[in-house]
């Protein structure tokens, strides 16, 4: 399967682009694909419906903000999402749902501006379907499969979803003439304005059910319980949204299908905390420990792993252990583990420990130098400034 390319190169705009500069670069690309004026060629078809997901993206504030934080993946890029059109959307779902860029003419195959004119009726749309998935950080370093039941409007299975008693019961709407849509012409002072809209009598179905299906009362759908798979992405972070292409709420009596959006939530972790792609442990030592030198051992995603603590380690320290954090959602990489280090000061002490620690009090190598104590407060003015 080829590599998506990216949405800005499709529509050869800037990231900077304004909301026109990229509905006039779609409208360019529309016009030099559109299937009128390439006839059997299946590379401008495909570029056509390329450039329509490249618009449907960059054209919503919402998708184009995750776009740019997250690239494909955001848009639910792998694992059976899909951030626009993906492989679910015909040719004629993208006339339909871009026709207003076109003036309102950019109908089916032969209704794209001057190529030969003619309206087409409205297609429905399904409404979306939002839900929450928790992850472990586990789940979050891996990718994961998930199960999740969904209650949601399906097809009719007595109707086939088009609303009429035994799917036959309907006829073509006479008003329309199946087209969905009426064309009306009104004399103004700059001579003849053609409007079109859906028609009034069908609502834009282009058929006009005779005898309603008596188990979705004409609806075309009724509710049912869905299991739905999740095949979520490894790197994915809380607040992420995905969605799935067609795996919402069917629409009625026919149509496309709204999307299932995934909203992403993590598991705090017992030990572990995240920031971006890295993970962070604090690590608290004993003072032996701290002044000596030894080995302690620190969670990992993973299991446990032993750490090498060098003689004189200072509160604050960092310590870095690479790859082993998480990987980035759109493959640049994985993050580390920072070690955090702090000393535990006994807080009571009996009179023993007491009088083997004064023997020190006065100690050169009790004393912290000037250069000690600069490197410390060095990192201290680095938080603040």
């Amino acid at each position: 399967m080829a590599e998506k390319r990216d949405y800005y190169e499709v529509l050869e705009v800037s990231k900077s682009a304004t909301p026109e500069e990229i509905k006039k670069a779609y409208r360019k690309k529309a016009i030099q694909f559109h299937p009128d004026k390439n006839p059997g060629d299946k590379e401008a078809e495909e570029k056509f419906k390329e450039a329509a997901e490249a618009y449907e993206v960059l054209s919503d504030p919402q998708k184009k903000a995750r776009y740019d934080q997250y690239g494909h993946a955001g848009m639910g890029g792998a694992g059976g999402f899909g951030g626009g059109f993906g492989g679910g959307m015909s040719m004629e779902d993208i006339f339909s749902q871009f026709g207003d860029i076109f003036g309102g003419h950019f109908g089916g195959f032969g209704g794209f501006g001057g190529f030969g004119g003619g309206a087409r009726k409205q297609t429905n749309r399904g409404s979306d379907l939002r839900v929450k998935v928790k992850l472990t950080l586990k789940e979050i370093a891996t990718g994961v499969e998930k199960k999740i039941k969904v209650k949601k409007y399906v097809a009719c299975e007595h109707c086939k979803g088009t609303g009429a008693e035994n799917g036959t019961a309907y006829t073509t709407c006479s008003t329309c003439n199946g087209s969905g849509v009426v064309t009306r012409v009104q004399q103004t002072f700059l001579g003849a304005m053609q409007s079109t809209t859906t028609c009034p009598t069908c609502g834009g179905d282009g058929k006009t059910i005779t005898k309603k299906c008596p188990h979705c009362n004409g609806e075309g759908i009724q509710k049912e319980d869905e299991v739905i798979t999740l095949n979520i992405p490894a790197g994915v972070m809380a607040g992420m949204q995905l969605s799935m292409t067609g795996k919402g709420n069917a629409a009625r009596r026919g149509g496309v299908p709204g999307d299932l959006l995934i909203l992403i939530e993590e598991e705090d972790h017992s030990d572990l905390l995240r920031d971006e792609n890295d993970l962070i442990y604090n690590a608290l030592l004993d003072f032996p420990t701290a002044a000596l030198g030894g080995n302690i051992e620190i969670p990992t995603i993973d299991g446990k792993v032993k750490v090498k603590i060098e003689p004189g380690t200072q509160p604050g320290k960092v310590l870095r252990l690479r790859g082993k954090g998480l990987p980035s959602v759109n493959r640049y990489g994985v993050g580390d583990l920072l070690v955090n280090i702090s000393v535990y000061i006994p807080e009571n002490l009996n009179s023993e420990e007491r009088k083997a620690i004064e023997k020190y009090r006065d100690a050169q190598n009790f004393i912290p130098s000037k250069s000690v104590k600069d490197r410390i407060f060095s990192k201290i003015r680095r938080m603040f400034e």
